[in-house]
């Protein structure tokens, strides 16, 4: 019997001397694994959320998926620690994903999930974008300043070029200076507007607003928002009441997922019964599939929230290893190369 078992370790370094990706096809990927879940091509068990500190939402999530028409299953393992940055001058989102292939249930991958949760979520954003925001739109608001709010701004301005005007806000000024310092650097036909922690001015031009921020409260208020614009909300309770009460159109990657969550704003609200079902517009495949249109005015102010699907991850888990190994990188590790059995014999008992 061959006992065997071996897997690919993919590394951020890996990933980064591959050199090879390409957002648009990313985005494509996943509004593809978006439409397969749709058609019942995908299992998605429950997530398991461990919760530290309900306050500030310190967790660390077990997601599993599996795509059923590529026979690949994975688990999303990932940590969520608000407070890192502060207290410990380190990252505050940690993961890994593991790949098996389900004809015989062996591993064969363990990827790195740090870049795919800030590449998935920010993808899931742009996406959002592409369908809700008006085409013309140039003027962006950034409430956050760290990694997230970074992709954010990369991933969507990807799919809209012509933004060329950033406001920035975050809680300290020095914040705000380094995300500008960083981003100005790769995108200089934008212009990058310091707004020392006033949120308000933030919002108030802006045609798209992403809110990416780790604390927890209410920090978009609706007076700030203007007539046609696209919120994009990433994280917790990020937003006050009034900013979906005054959606034309509140679309997720999955309203059942999410409504359930209990940190996001209108997950909230669910639970509060300020919100409905029949409240939500519609799931994001609904619009990307056709079944429902997008914007329809450019009038529209409209609310995008995703909650983070695991298949979403491992579908882009899978591409990122199948390109890296193309390029011959990635580290062999053998789990097991003997039967059990023997190993317990040799021990002394």
């Amino acid at each position: 019997m061959d006992n065997n078992i071996s897997v690919k370790l993919i590394s951020l370094e890996d990933i980064k001397k591959t050199k090879s990706f390409d957002l648009k096809k990313i985005i494509e990927i996943i509004e593809n694994s978006l439409i397969a879940y749709r058609k019942d091509e995908i299992l998605l068990p429950d997530k398991i959320s461990q919760i530290f500190d309900n306050k500030l939402q310190t967790r660390i999530n077990c997601m599993p998926s599996t795509l059923l028409k590529e026979g690949i299953c994975g688990v999303k393992w990932v940590s969520v620690f608000p407070n890192n940055p502060v207290l410990f001058d380190r990252q505050n989102v940690s993961g890994v994903i593991l790949l098996s292939e389900i004809k015989t249930g062996f591993p064969f991958a363990i990827v790195d999930g740090t870049l795919i949760t800030a590449l998935r979520t920010a993808c899931l954003g742009a996406i959002g974008a592409k369908y809700l925001a008006r085409k013309d739109s140039t003027v962006y608001g950034t409430i956050g300043t760290g990694e997230q709010a970074k992709t954010h701004f990369l991933l969507i301005k990807t799919l809209f070029p012509e933004i060329k005007t950033c406001y920035v806000a975050s809680r300290t000024s020095k914040s705000e200076e380094a995300f500008i310092q960083v981003m100005k650097k790769k995108f200089e036909d934008v212009t990058f507007i310091a707004c020392n922690s006033d949120y308000d001015l933030a919002a108030k031009n802006a045609d798209i607003i992403v809110t990416a921020v780790s604390c927890q409260e209410p920090l978009l208020k609706a007076k700030s928002i203007k007539k046609g614009a696209f919120y994009c909300h990433v994280g917790g309770w990020e937003d006050e009441y009034s900013v979906p009460l005054k959606a034309d159109k509140i679309v997720c990657d999955d309203w059942a997922s999410l409504k359930h969550r209990g940190s996001p704003t209108i997950a909230r609200m669910y639970e509060e019964e300020i919100l409905m079902d029949e409240d939500i517009y519609a799931n994001l495949a609904d619009i990307i599939s056709g079944k429902l249109p997008g914007r329809e005015s450019d009038l529209e102010f409209n609310y995008f929230n995703s909650i983070g699907l695991s298949f979403v991850d491992v579908s882009v888990a899978y591409y990122i290893y199948q390109e890296v190994i193309s390029k011959g990188f990635g580290k062999d590790w053998t789990i097991q190369n003997a039967d059990t059995f023997e190993v317990l014999e040799d021990l002394d008992f």
